[in-house]
């Protein structure tokens, strides 16, 4: 079996010398070319066949495993872990599920692996770790939130009620559309 540069060697040789020689032949139809073909290629061989100099084939087996392919077949990145656990990937915000082996990932890096099946895997250590995609738009204010926040209870009391006005968003493949609210009619101690 001839090894690789020899055969990349000899395909470049032929696609410059035989459409030369086809030229030179005057063959401008492919039956004729065929038939030229068998002896150019012989006269072609004997002028620069060589003897390799080892005959074994070296190709190495290939010792991967079928199912390391999804692995080799996809796009890897790194992406740090914050600490409550989010990761960003592509413009979204995914949340590591609580453990201690993601908590022992929070300020370093995670693999992330991005299959062609549209799959996103999160990796540390090469364990998969489980994750929700955060979804703003489920976000929703509640009472407490404005008993909290008393500097922010007016605003916060108009969101919700703008909130339970909004019919709930579709949830499908793909980010979820950002939804456009009119301005906030409170919103001075923002500037100040």
């Amino acid at each position: 079996m001839p090894d690789k540069g020899r055969v990349e060697r000899a395909n470049r040789t032929l696609q410059d010398r035989l459409v030369k020689e086809l030229r030179l032949a005057g063959i401008r139809d492919i039956a004729t070319a065929n038939l030229f073909l068998p002896g150019f290629t012989a006269g072609h061989n004997l002028r620069f066949a060589r003897v390799p100099a080892r005959l074994d084939d070296l190709h190495r087996p290939l010792n991967l495993a079928a199912s390391r392919l999804q692995d080799i077949l996809c796009i890897r990145d790194q992406r740090q872990v914050g600490t409550s656990l989010p990761v960003h990937y592509e413009r979204r915000k995914y949340i590591l599920d609580d453990s201690a082996l993601a908590r022992s990932a929070i300020g370093k890096y995670v693999e992330t692996y991005a299959h062609a099946d549209r799959r996103l895997e999160i990796r540390w250590k090469g364990v998969a770790l489980p994750y929700r995609v955060f979804d703003p738009s489920q976000q929703r204010v509640t009472h407490a939130t404005i008993i909290e926040n008393k500097r922010l209870s007016e605003t916060l009391a108009w969101i919700m009620a703008q909130q339970q006005n909004d019919a709930p968003p579709e949830i499908g493949p793909g980010p979820a559309p950002r939804l456009s609210r009119p301005p906030c009619p409170d919103a001075t101690f923002l500037n100040g």
